[in-house]
């Protein structure tokens, strides 16, 4: 990672869709630091700067963050909640990157403050496409760290 590279946030607790949101980052798009917690708790913990995530030179302020809804622990939903609920996150982009396909939880992730709902798709392509999508749309200067990698 150097020094500027936006950080995205993954809250995934299954190992295999992490690493296959990381693969399609790193395929999709240069310049982009991807940090993994596998719960809700650990996100917190992350954007407070808690132990572990206190040394801030590792772990930086996310500038996106993908969260997964059905995390153990602490769900998708309570970390939303937290996050609007402590204001020195207001402005972070949260999109939900879940498995869920249920009409409810989208409008319910949405009241909370999610600014986009995406349902994960199973095709490692499909998948690098929608991180793509996501990062271009959602992340500062995304547009820029996507040009050229189209086709």
């Amino acid at each position: 990672m150097l020094e500027g590279d936006p950080v995205v946030l993954l809250v995934e607790d299954n190992p295999d869709h992490a690493l296959l949101v990381r693969i399609a980052a790193e395929r999709a798009l240069a310049g982009i630091a991807l940090r993994v917690v596998e719960d809700g708790s650990e996100a917190i913990a992350y954007l407070k700067g808690a132990t572990p995530f206190d040394d801030r030179d590792r772990h930086p302020p996310p500038d996106l963050m993908l969260l997964d809804l059905m995390l153990p622990e602490v769900s998708g939903f309570q970390v939303l909640e937290w996050i609007r609920a402590d204001g020195r996150f207001a402005a972070l982009p949260v999109v939900v990157f879940t498995s869920s396909v249920n009409p409810h939880d989208e409008r319910r992730a949405l009241m909370l403050g999610a600014r986009a709902f995406h349902t994960k798709p199973a095709d490692l392509i499909e998948l690098a496409d929608m991180v793509r999508r996501i990062v271009t749309r959602w992340l500062p200067g995304g547009e820029r760290r996507s040009e050229g990698l189209e086709g």
